[in-house]
Parts: C-alpha cells; sequence; structure tokens
C-alpha cells in the first residue's frame, strides 16, 4: 500500500516509485529484463523498487529513466525531494505542534474574507488572488524549503495590504507534499511560541501572523527570537519555514539602532529579521491590477466589485478586507462613536495593549466631545455608542469591538515578576487594525485631552500599559501625568518604571526610597537594579563596594554594567583588563563602549589605536566614534587632524562630524573654516544638507521655512538642526521667536530635545488635572 503524507498527497518517493512502476508495466519488463537493460545489478533494481528501500542514488534514477523512456528530469526532481524528506522525518508528524496545512482555514489564521457585507454569504469567501512582486520572493523561499533548507520571510506592509493572503497562497505548494503548519495562539501567542518552539518537527511551517505580538513581547520577545535563529540554523531539525508579517513601525523599531546610552531592547529581534524581509506595497501595481481586472471580467464578482472603488487608487487589498468602510464608519460617525474610536486610537499609539478596557475607554472620550456635544448626550450614549461600534462592515470586521482576552494556563516563565498585573475585568474591546493605523499616521502629533489621561490613571492596571503611557506622556511635556503613571506602573510591578521612579527619589534627596525600588527592580528580574546600586556606590566614591553590583549585573547580561566594571579597572590603571571589558560589553551589545575605549587610547597617547578603533566601530554599523573623536581633536587645537578624521567619517557615508566642525568655527568665530566644512559635507551629501537650508532660511527672515525643516529633521533623529534654530534666536535675543520654536516643538514631541526646555512650566487647571506647558515670562 502506497504511503501517504499527512493532508493526503503521496511522498515524492513514493511518487517516483509509482512512475518506475508505470514505465516498467509500459516496456512489459520483467526487473530481470530492466536489469540487464539498465546495466545496473539486480539487487539494486529490487531495492529502487521496494516500498520501504532507500532512496536511489541519482545515478541510479538516471538509468532507470533511460532505460524505460520516463522523463530523467521529473524522476530526478522526485528523487532530490525524496531525499530531503528521509522516512524519519515523516515519522515526526504528529509529534511536533500543528496539523496538515489542507485542514486548516485560512480565516483561522487571520486571512481577511474578502468582499462587501451585501455579497457575503455564511461561507467565508476569498477572492481570485494576483500575484506581485513579494509573491515571487514567497515562491523562492518555499521552493528553497522543499528541497529542505530552512528559510523564514516576514512580510513588511501596512494593514490590510493582503500580507497573511499572500502567505498563505505561498504555503499550499507544501500541503501536496505533506507539510504541516503550526500556529501558536493558546493561551497567548508569545507563550505559545516560547512553550513549543523546540518542539517543532520538519516539514512544518511556523506561522507568526502579526510577528509584533511575539518578536515585541517586552517579557519574552528576545527569548523567541533567539528561539527561531537556533530553528533555522539547526539543520538536524529542518526544513522548516517561518513565515511572518509585520506593519512597518514595527519592523522598523526591530531593526534601529539604538541611540548611544540607550538600551537595546531587540538586539536579536534585528539580528533575526535581518535579510528575512520582504515589502508588500500598499497599492496593486498597474500590472497587478491588469490581472485583477481579468479576473474579474472571467466571473470574479468580489474582485470586480472592489476594482469599482479602488481601481484607480491601486487599494484592492485594503478594499477588500474592509478598510474603506471602517473609515467610512468614523469619519461619519455620531460624535460619541468618533470620541471613543479617536480614544482607542490614541491609546493604541501610545504603547496600550490590544484589549482596551471599556470603563477606561468610555472614561477617557469625555473630552475628546465638545461642549454643545456633550450636553446633547443621552444617560445611555455609551451603550447605544458600542452598539453601533460592534456592528460590521466589509469583511465581518468592526470598527471596536468585543473582545475575550485567554486566561494563562501555563505556569508563569522565569524570572516570575515582583508583581504580576491583576486580571482585566468588566468588558475589553479591540480596535480594527485598520483604523489603529490610520490613527497613528492621522493623530501622529496630537496629545490627548486631560479626560484620557485621568482616565488611563484610574482604570489600567497592566505595569506595560501604564509605564508605555508614562513615557508618552513625558515626552508630550505632561510631565506631572508622566510622574503618576510611572508610579503606578512601579506599583503594578514595573521594573523599568521602579528604575525611573528611583532616581527621582534620589535627586530629590531620597536616598533610601531609591535604593528600595533598585532592590525591588533586581528582584523583579532586571539587572539594571544592580546596576544602578553599583553605579550609586561609585558615584558616591564607593569604588570597592560598587565592583560586586556591576558583576552581578553583568553576569545577568547587562552590557552596561561590564562597561561600568570597565571603567572601573581604567580609574585602577588596568587598561588591559579595562579594554577587556570594554570589548566584551560591545560584543553584547553596549552601544557606548568602543567609544568609551576609544576616548581611553586617545587620552593614553594612542592616537593610531584610537582611530583604528573609530574604523572598527563604523565597519560594525557605528560612525559615532568617528564625531566623538573629530571633536575631541578640535577641541584640543589639532584642526588639521579633526577635519582628516571629520572627512573619513564622510567617506562612511556620516557627514556630521563635519556639521560639528562647522558649528564649532562658526562659534569660534573662525567664518573660513567653518565654510570650508560646510562646503566639504555639501559635497559628502551630495548637495546642500537640511542644516544649511534652515540656517540659510533663518537668516533670510523665512523663520516658518527654518522651523518646518528643522522639525522634519527631528522627526528623523537629528535634533542638532532644531538646536541651531534655538541658538541663533536666543543670540539674536529673538524671545518671541523662541517662544514660537518651543510651542512648535512641543507640539511635534520634541521639547526635549531643545537645550532650553528648562524655560517649561507646568501647572494645574481648576480641576486638578496637569495644564498644556506654558513659556514662563
Amino acid at each position: 500500500m502506497p504511503s501517504e503524507k499527512p493532508g493526503g498527497g503521496e511522498s515524492p518517493l513514493t511518487k517516483l516509485r509509482d512512475k518506475l512502476s508505470d514505465g516498467l508495466a509500459r516496456k512489459r519488463l520483467t526487473k530481470t529484463q530492466l536489469a540487464a537493460q539498465s546495466g545496473l545489478s539486480r539487487t539494486t533494481i529490487q531495492e529502487a523498487f521496494r516500498e520501504d528501500g532507500a532512496v536511489p542514488s541519482a545515478e541510479t534514477v538516471v538509468a532507470l529513466a533511460r532505460a524505460l523512456g520516463v522523463s530523467e528530469a521529473e524522476l530526478l526532481d522526485l528523487r532530490r525531494r525524496a531525499a530531503a524528506y528521509p522516512i524519519g522525518s515523516v515519522l515526526g508528524h504528529g509529534k511536533g505542534p500543528g496539523r496538515p496545512i489542507g485542514q486548516w482555514d485560512p480565516h483561522d489564521l487571520e486571512v481577511h474574507p474578502s468582499g462587501s457585507a451585501a455579497a457575503a454569504s455564511s461561507v467565508r469567501a476569498l477572492s481570485g488572488y494576483v500575484r506581485r512582486a513579494h509573491d515571487q520572493v514567497l515562491a523562492e523561499a518555499v521552493s528553497e524549503a522543499m528541497e529542505g533548507r530552512s528559510r523564514m520571510l516576514v512580510l513588511v506592509g501596512s494593514s490590510s495590504t493582503g500580507k497573511t493572503r499572500a502567505c498563505w497562497e505561498a504555503a499550499q505548494p507544501l500541503a501536496d507534499e505533506g507539510w504541516q503548519l503550526w500556529h501558536p495562539y493558546d493561551p497567548t501567542r508569545a507563550e505559545a511560541a516560547l512553550a513549543d518552539l523546540e518542539r517543532v518537527v520538519p516539514q512544518t511551517v511556523v506561522w507568526l501572523n502579526e510577528a509584533q505580538h511575539y518578536l515585541g513581547n517586552p517579557q519574552v520577545g528576545e527569548r523567541i527570537a533567539a528561539a527561531l535563529h537556533t530553528l533555522l540554523t539547526d539543520s538536524s531539525r529542518g526544513p522548516v519555514l517561518i513565515l511572518g508579517t509585520l506593519w512597518p513601525e514595527y519592523e522598523g523599531q526591530y531593526s534601529a539602532l539604538p541611540r548611544p546610552g540607550s538600551p537595546d531592547p531587540h538586539s536579536r529581534a534585528r539580528e533575526l529579521l535581518a535579510g528575512r524581509t520582504v515589502a508588500v506595497p500598499d497599492t496593486f501595481s498597474q500590472d497587478a491590477l491588469r490581472t485583477a481586472t481579468i479576473l474579474a471580467q472571467n466571473g470574479d464578482r468580489l474582485l470586480a466589485d472592489a476594482l469599482s472603488r479602488a481601481g484607480t487608487h491601486g487599494r484592492v487589498a485594503q478594499d477588500l478586507a474592509g478598510a474603506p468602510e471602517l473609515l467610512r464608519r468614523y469619519e461619519h460617525g455620531a460624535p460619541a462613536v468618533r470620541a471613543l474610536l479617536e480614544t482607542a486610537m490614541d491609546a493604541r499609539r501610545l504603547g496600550v495593549g490590544l484589549h482596551l478596557p471599556q470603563a477606561f475607554l468610555t472614561d477617557a472620550a469625555a473630552d475628546y466631545l465638545t461642549d454643545d456635544d456633550w450636553d446633547r448626550l443621552t444617560n445611555d450614549w455609551a451603550e447605544a455608542a458600542y452598539a453601533d461600534l460592534a456592528r460590521p462592515v466589509h469583511g465581518k470586521q468592526v470598527p471596536l469591538g468585543r473582545t475575550n482576552p485567554r486566561p494563562a494556563r501555563r505556569p508563569p516563565i522565569d524570572p516570575t515578576p515582583a508583581s504580576a498585573a491583576p486580571p482585566p475585568t468588566g468588558p475589553m474591546l479591540r480596535l480594527a487594525d485598520y483604523l489603529e493605523q490610520h490613527g497613528r499616521t492621522a493623530r501622529r502629533l496630537l496629545c490627548p485631552p486631560a479626560s484620557f489621561w485621568h482616565a488611563a490613571h484610574a482604570h489600567l492596571t497592566h505595569p506595560d500599559d501604564l509605564n508605555n503611557l508614562a513615557e508618552a506622556s513625558e515626552d508630550m511635556g505632561r510631565a506631572q501625568w508622566a510622574h503618576h503613571l510611572r508610579l503606578r506602573a512601579a506599583e503594578a510591578g514595573h521594573s523599568g518604571a521602579m528604575i525611573k521612579v528611583a532616581w527621582a527619589r534620589e535627586r530629590a534627596g531620597d536616598p533610601e526610597g531609591a535604593e528600595s525600588l533598585f532592590w525591588r527592580a533586581a528582584d523583579a528580574g532586571n539587572p539594571r537594579g544592580l546596576k544602578f546600586l553599583g553605579q550609586r556606590l561609585e558615584m558616591a566614591g564607593d569604588r570597592e563596594g560598587a565592583e560586586p553590583f556591576y558583576r552581578q549585573a553583568a553576569d545577568a547580561g547587562d552590557p552596561d554594567a561590564m562597561r561600568g566594571l570597565a571603567r572601573l579597572r581604567e580609574r585602577v590603571g588596568d587598561l588591559k583588563g579595562a579594554e577587556a571589558l570594554y570589548r566584551r560589553a560591545a560584543a553584547a551589545g553596549d552601544p557606548n563602549s568602543l567609544s568609551t575605549l576609544m576616548m581611553m587610547r586617545e587620552h593614553a597617547g594612542d592616537r593610531e589605536d584610537a582611530e583604528a578603533i573609530a574604523r572598527e566601530a563604523t565597519d560594525a554599523g557605528d560612525t559615532l566614534c568617528f564625531e566623538i573623536l573629530a571633536e575631541m581633536r578640535d577641541e584640543a587645537g589639532d584642526w588639521e587632524s579633526a577635519e582628516a578624521i571629520a572627512r573619513e567619517a564622510a567617506d562612511a557615508g556620516n557627514i556630521l562630524p563635519l556639521l560639528q566642525l562647522w558649528r564649532s568655527r562658526l562659534d569660534g568665530g573662525d567664518l573660513e573654516g567653518a565654510e570650508s566644512a560646510f562646503r566639504q559635507a555639501a559635497e559628502a551629501n551630495g548637495g546642500h544638507t537640511p542644516a544649511h537650508l534652515a540656517r540659510t532660511r533663518e537668516q533670510a527672515g523665512d523663520r516658518e521655512g527654518a522651523e518646518s525643516l528643522a522639525l522634519k529633521a527631528a522627526d528623523a533623529g537629528d535634533f542638532y538642526i532644531l538646536r541651531d534654530l534655538e541658538r541663533m534666536r536666543d543670540e539674536a535675543g529673538d524671545e518671541k521667536g523662541l517662544d514660537a520654536l518651543y510651542r512648535h516643538a512641543a507640539d511635534a514631541g520634541h521639547i526635549r530635545s531643545l537645550l532650553g526646555h528648562g524655560r517649561w512650566q507646568y501647572g494645574l487647571d481648576p480641576d486638578g488635572s496637569p495644564s498644556s506647558p506654558r513659556i514662563s515670562e
């Protein structure tokens, strides 16, 4: 009886033997006659046809194909695939997580149903599929997996652009080969993945739709990334195919290098995703639209309906998934409906989790309504608005609907938090993905009103939600709300919040309170608590007492603590030991270690070694060392060497050292040197830099144009231009211009980047809530 692979498809080895048997029958040969004609031994012939025999060699297959008049290429392809899936891997099915691909409903894998509500029936339909450029990349990954090589591919694109459907279509050829698919989601995605990744067997598709729920999990995301990397690189566990999807902002967050001095929370996710992502465009290309049109003309009513609306702008996938109707429901909703949706949008974009407490949304929505709209509300306004928002749109999506968070059913993952967040009480709601992303874009520069922060403080209980909102409110200039939300986060067990509150206590003159919180953070599993205990002792001059804390934190993996140990070694003259520790910290991901090591070498007079370290850092993608080195030599009066270093940095793609020389020489009155540095920066940049354009417009009196350029640069992470405008207005005594700059920077979320942000003051509104920031007179 032919062996069948799970899912109903015959194995490649069975297909190979069927082809040989069919050829033998057509030729009307016995196996003895076949042996004579092929030049093979009778034993080799018997083994090639035996059901439980080994995969025949390529030479045997070619000889048999020629003797039987069968396609050599076809038989060799079957032989290659059979060799990629040895008997042991097939028998592994059923032992690992997942089930045959053919047993999955695509909608259970979060593939959006297609079409409008009018066309929908009890069967959730899918439109015809239009292949685009990313599908070819997917097909190549699937082909390599079928050949026995483990692969991973993550599709990056906006909401409802067809990412999940593309993954589903790509996996179909594997169904015929008996592959299975595992979608980890119970009790939560991250917990399920971490629990069972080590059990994944060969010929498994690991389905990571919305991969941010796995890689971005604040507790175990990095562990999941490491486990996925191990699965991909362990040849004994392959072949496997890992398919995932991400929104661009999450991909950017995970792949971005941290700023100097900042933690690196996604180092393993960044390594995992490198070279394994492919972009999915928001719109169909003209070729894709032509293909969709042909399918529509051939009877695909769902595509025809979508093309009637999306044919001009190309957002066919979003239309099929119901995005336009979601947007219409928001834009034309009643005031209460809009207020609740905007509250949910703000909560999600500022870091609150997927599941939003209804009590929080209701209370937070108050200040999103005008006084007139508020006066018109009936007693049951919230109930009516939630009922309206629960009505489905195209694809059976709802703008804001009830959700049921799964309770944890497994033991907690070590290390156990100091205090777990209490389970949610009352109804929980989830905002539609498309509206969430619309809010991230449309409301990016808006600060929520006082009712939002008040409701968050009163109703939210999860430590991550509270800490994320504390960070967001601080960035938006809501200092008092940041303080109170961070206190709540620390009380709920967020170790990062504990550390920030501890430093606030330290600055306020409460060292005992600070020390207690550092210990609590350490007990909660955060090695930074130990590191900061060591840092406090070092700052107090007790270096000997600081060393054990640094060492414990370093042993727990904190690279900044390794750098602290290196600093202690350097101060006692052990430069060799310091260098070893600096390099260990750099290898562990500390962004400042190489630059600190370079400065140590420079201060020791070893300039050649300092330059070599700067080049080493640049080769690793960190050009900060060149900036520091150029600045050090410029301040030491070695202008020629500073300029040479800056030019070398520009050759490596970093013009900031030249711009620093430009500012430094302008400040020092060396206009000729400043012009030289600027000219070289412009040449290296291929034209005028934003810094020069902003300065030129400011000098020409176009303050609005200069601010626009500076704020765009700040959005991209370059705050120097904003600070340059601040300095120019301050030197010119332009108080009104400074006030305008501070206000515009605050509105854009960049007030903390300005040097003069200490001018801001905060007060309380009559209701006791933090007021908007104001400039001191």
